[in-house]
């Protein structure tokens, strides 16, 4: 049997500590042994998916219905199914059906995906050992105990214990790349008998095995258990500011609708006071129903003036965000300036609810390893006796096509600089030719560099579906190591005997082997035979030890690893991925502020964030590192680092947080993953919008804790883009992804909810004001017809499509003025300022709709034939001009035209207008409604009818214009006068292409004057045209 012993820091749990004794095939104990209980573990299925086919409707509904207008509208709906109400319950229920379905159509296609991703991991086939037979089972079917067969470019179904393994050696080499981000091979060693389990005995869920022909391991914790799954925090629901300020303003609305109904209810009991106006007979009303106590028919009538003004509630605004979002997200994954031709990959939407969140973002966490960087080491030169030697033939340990050895060539300044060659044959001895006498620590140096690694032979190999190993067609061998930088000097150094190995660990931050340390700096000490054998004698003990024995490995580590000489020093680089820099500094001057959260030791993440310009030269460091506060007490430290970005105190917590809120940028080393999310200031006061990206399992917590996760593919597995929310090939597609999708994005869905708001207080607002005219008797305005389909079909389809294509500013312009992000930050468009000014634009529109055609039903001879119109007739006529207004409103608004819009909004209107002759009888007589029989062919029939439309709508459109032409003169934005500057450009372009061949000296002039403009730039055009 083994027993396994996990520790591990969890957010919830402080020092949770999980022991257990698994028999290894899950065989029953043998005799005489302790009393052993079974213990039920859960089996090896990963689920990230949030339904299943048996729970999808009950919880899809209960997540839908707790959205305020869902619930409200059920309510609604129930209420006209129970009283007597002035509208039909399919005013209600039909919109309210159509959002709810539509709605889970939508996540439940995107949970489908999530089952599908999960079944191709579940179902992947593993081999397992069942009574000394190998058999294939799924992966998911896995149990605590099992003992399973891994063979070579697996990967390990659930966390194992080694066994054995097909090397001599006893051990095995994995890479962890899907976990931590680094594609090294590491070793592990098998497990032996009456020897204490640790760390290197543990093969972790999602690493690969490699150079290892196969072994066998024995599962010891399967599925949700799995470390890579405990360092994956819970899936929480995550909502965008966007929905937050729908909410609000939803509460808001509710509360005009409620105060709406009472004041209606209070009139209406105050008006029946008086004897001579109280319900005249033909209402109907039955004794019983009128002898009834009052409170009970003030509450049936508060519960009816609810059912009538309900439509200021835009419930088809959620179903129209949710296509919106769900729509627009296509436009991400058919970007092919987000298209990677070396992965062959585009970048993903793992969810849409987030999209306008990309144009919010204040702080980005990023990774460094593998997000900032390509993982890919290289060697640049090194320092041996004061002489700088660069690599001439060798890069990142492949020799280049024509060199029969390594050239080193001395790169140090001053006079008597000469060419070096150390010739490193495969198969011979070392031998070196030079100017100079050889000197032996340039011998040593060569030595160690060549001796203290991990490199192992490998034949043939496919990486990423580039097959290395493979020269003039045929395959050879090539080195594989835990640092890359490892290989490109160790070629051929092969007569030198390892004898033991310190492996490299990040406390010591060091690794040795008995001839030599190799870190920045090399060095050496020689042991005699017997030195070596009480070092031997000393690590034995170390390993062999039950208790404390990562303690005692430390000690030998440090008695054997003393006394050196210097010989030298290296210089590796890993190099920044392609546009990182200019990608960091674009999300500084949109306003954002980038943390850098790594692994990685202080001095090599220091490092990146210079050459990515995340620091800069005259950058002040506020420095808290381990060594300072051993230096000085916690509290001096913060108190010194608060003095100079802070003016008042605070718990250590609150100071810590505003220090790094006032710095530009933030970098935190030595990270472990939970410790990545725990670090995100989402809880701030000023609650801002944060961003993670990483590449590896070892970011996934903080993609799931940000309020947007982007998860990077690459070299480091998928673990990370498959818990992301999008996903992306390379990181310098984050700035496009921001400045240019996420800024519109916003500014899309701003409109689309300020336009909903606006056009259902226009549309319901006249119903309130028609109830002083009609002894507040409930009458409804509108027919049902009109009622139903207003949302649903006469003005959903225009700002559907201006949600999902409007540009109001060139995509070009807002990559090259990251500036423009700051317009749009901090939820600009949907403060409460701007939300009020749309409200009280739709109460103005709604009183020049109903009074404006009330003054002109005051002439009884309204038609030229003397017949008098009806209420029908009114309420058309109102609704009419509403409808026209609120769609020209939207086409005022679109700053992007194409024939798509032109199609939509003239097209809109169209329908409107057949549809009221066909439900008017005109065009199908069969389809004739009562009420509504010839009423709108009637109304067009007159002239007056036909002014006073085309009045109205020029009344209510002319003061948001107004508006918009005084602020664009007096007070305009960076983003409107870009605008203006567009048109500028555009115009004189158009002007100098129309121009005559005979005049071409003008045309010369013309053309020089727009060439001086795009030189200098578009901003110069705008801020003249306004000093003038």
């Amino acid at each position: 049997h083994v027993g396994w012993s996990r520790k591990q820091l969890l957010t919830t749990k402080e020092n949770w500590v999980d022991t257990r004794t698994v028999y290894i095939g899950n065989k029953e104990p043998p005799p005489g042994a302790e009393a052993y209980i079974p213990q039920r573990y859960p089996d090896n299925r990963i689920i990230s998916s949030k339904y299943t086919f048996w729970n999808f409707v009950p919880k899809n509904l209960f997540e839908q219905f707790r959205r305020i207008a869902n619930f409200y509208f059920l309510i609604i709906f129930l209420v006209q199914l129970i009283i007597d109400t002035p509208t039909s319950p399919i005013t209600s229920g039909l919109p309210l059906f159509f959002v709810i379905t539509v709605t889970a159509i939508k996540q439940g296609y995107e949970d489908w995906l999530r089952h599908k991703a999960d079944n191709a991991i579940n179902q992947c086939p593993v081999h397992e050992v069942q009574h000394g037979k190998v058999i294939r089972k799924q992966s998911r079917k896995l149990r605590v105990g099992d003992v399973v067969l891994i063979k070579e470019d697996e990967t390990f179904p659930c966390d194992l214990i080694l066994l054995s393994t097909s090397r001599e050696d006893g051990t095995c080499f994995v890479t962890t790349a899907s976990l931590d981000g680094e594609s090294s091979h590491k070793r592990s060693v098998f497990c032996v008998c009456f020897r204490p389990l640790g760390s290197e005995n543990l093969l972790l869920r999602g690493a690969t095995l490699k150079n290892t022909q196969h072994i066998y391991a024995v599962a010891i914790y399967t599925g949700m258990e799995t470390k890579m799954a405990l360092n994956y925090q819970s899936k929480s629901q995550k909502r965008s500011a966007v929905e937050k300020s729908m909410n609000a303003y939803l509460i808001v609305y509710l509360c005009i609708l409620i105060s709406k109904a009472l004041i209606n209810t209070v009139l209406k009991y105050v008006w029946q006071a008086d004897p001579d106006k109280d319900e005249p007979f033909y209402n109907q009303k039955t004794d019983t129903e009128r002898q009834r106590h009052i409170l009970i028919r003030a509450f049936t009538d508060f519960l009816a003036f609810m059912v009538l003004f309900n439509y200021i509630i835009p419930v088809s605004m959620y179903v129209t965000v949710e296509m919106q979002k769900f729509l627009g997200s296509y436009f991400i994954m058919w970007d092919d300036e987000m298209f990677d031709e070396e992965l062959g990959e585009r970048a993903q939407v793992n969810t849409s609810d987030l999209n306008e969140e990309l144009g919010q973002v204040e702080y980005v966490f990023t990774d460094k390893t593998g997000t900032l960087t390509e993982n890919n080491m290289e060697f640049i030169e090194c320092c041996v006796d004061g002489y700088v030697y660069v690599p001439d033939a060798i890069c990142n340990g492949q020799v280049m096509p024509g060199a029969t050895s390594m050239d080193m060539i001395d790169s140090s300044p001053g006079p008597g600089v000469s060419l070096s060659h150390a010739h490193t044959h495969t198969h011979t001895h070392t031998h070196t030719h030079r100017t100079r006498e050889p000197g032996l620590d340039r011998e040593l140096f060569f030595r160690a560099l060549c001796l203290c690694h991990t490199v192992q032979v490998k034949e043939e190999e496919t990486v990423d579906g580039i097959k290395m190993g493979i020269h003039q067609n045929k395959a050879t061998s090539f080195y594989i190591s835990s640092s890359p930088d490892e290989v490109a000097l160790v070629e051929g150094m092969k007569r030198f005997e390892l004898l033991e190995v310190l492996t490299f660990d990040s406390v010591r931050r060091r690794m040795s082997v008995i001839e030599g340390l190799r870190t920045l700096c090399v060095a050496y000490r020689k042991l005699s035979v017997t030195q070596y054998e009480e070092t031997c004698h000393l690590l034995n003990s170390a390993k062999l030890a039950l208790q404390d024995r990562d303690r005692k490995l430390a000690e030998a580590y440090d008695l054997i690893e003393k006394d050196f000489i210097l010989l030298g020093a290296t210089a590796v680089e890993d190099r920044l991925q392609d546009k990182a820099a200019d990608t960091i500094e674009s999300l500084q001057k949109a306003g954002m502020k980038v943390w850098v959260l790594t692994g990685d030791k202080m001095e090599t993440a220091a490092a990146t964030c210079y050459a990515s310009k995340l620091f800069r030269r005259s950058t002040q460091i506020l420095e808290l590192t381990t060594k300072r506060t051993e230096e000085q007490s916690l509290h001096d430290v913060l108190f010194d680092l608060s003095k100079t970005v802070l003016r008042h105190q605070g718990n250590y917590k609150e100071i810590f947080l505003e220090i790094c809120r006032n710095c530009s940028a933030v970098l935190c080393c030595r990270m472990a993953p939970l410790q990545k999310a725990q670090v995100l200031i989402k809880s701030s006061p000023e609650h801002p919008i944060t961003l993670a990206i990483g590449d590896g399992a070892n970011d996934v917590s903080m993609i799931l804790e940000a309020h947007v996760g982007i998860g990077i593919m690459g070299k480091e597995g998928r673990q990370a883009a498959r818990n992301s929310d999008y996903a992306i090939p390379k990181f310098k597609h984050l700035k496009k992804m921001l400045l240019v999708h996420g800024h519109y994005y916003y500014i899309r869905i701003s409109e689309l909810v300020q336009y909903f708001f606006y056009k259902n207080v226009a549309f319901i607002f006249p119903q309130f004001l028609y109830q002083f005219f009609c002894g507040f008797s409930q009458q409804p305005l509108y027919d049902t017809a009109y009622l139903t389909l207003y949302n649903i079909s006469f003005t959903s389809l225009p700002i559907l499509l201006f949600s999902l294509i409007e540009q109001h500013i060139n995509m070009d312009i807002l990559k090259k003025d990251p500036s423009l992000y700051r317009d749009i930050a901090k939820n600009s468009l949907l403060r409460w300022p701007i939300f009020i000014y749309w409200t009280f634009l739709g109460v103005f529109d709604a009183v020049v709709f109903f009074f404006g055609s009330y003054f002109l039903f005051n002439n009884s001879t309204f038609t030229s034939n003397g017949q008098m119109f009806g209420n029908w007739t009114f309420g058309t006529l109102v609704f009419t001009v509403l409808v026209f207004t609120v769609t020209l409103k939207l086409a005022l608004d679109t700053h992007y035209w194409t024939w798509i819009n032109h199609f939509v909004i003239w097209g809109s209107l169209l329908f409107f207008v057949i549809f009221s002759l066909l439900w008017g009888g005109i065009i199908w007589p069969f389809l004739n409604y009562q009420r509504m029989y010839y009423v709108f062919i009637q109304m067009l029939s007159s002239g007056p009818a036909w002014l006073s439309i085309i009045l109205l709508i020029v009344i209510s459109l002319l003061p948001d214009v107004v508006k918009k032409v005084v602020c664009r003169a007096l007070w305009p934005t960076t983003t409107e006068r870009i605008q203006v500057g567009e048109r500028a450009h555009t115009h004189t372009q158009t002007h100098t292409h129309t121009m005559h061949r005979s005049t071409c000296t003008h045309a010369y002039i013309c053309i020089s004057i727009g060439c001086m403009f795009k030189i200098r730039g578009l901003k110069c055009i705008v801020y003249i045209r306004y000093i003038i």
